[in-house]
């Protein structure tokens, strides 16, 4: 595990937003390009829902870079 994210009292995070706010892509529309390009996975599987929403527990990979979302 590389890296950690905490929701900081939310009940989730957009997948395409927690690429951003990780800088794992530049903006909004690239964050939205990889994941329709099935670049992204969550919890091991391929996920292509732009707006899905990333909970506590849930491990996101991009890249060859992972982060664990926590509460």
């Amino acid at each position: 595990m590389n890296e950690q994210f905490s929701l900081e009292g939310h009940a989730f995070i957009p997948l395409h937003n927690l690429l951003k706010v990780l800088g794992w892509c530049d903006s909004g529309a690239m964050a939205k390009m990889v994941i329709d390009e099935g670049m992204v996975q969550v919890n091991g599987e391929i996920e292509v829902r732009k707006r899905c929403k990333i909970v506590a527990g849930q491990c996101v990979s991009f890249n060859g870079q992972e982060v664990e979302v926590t509460e």
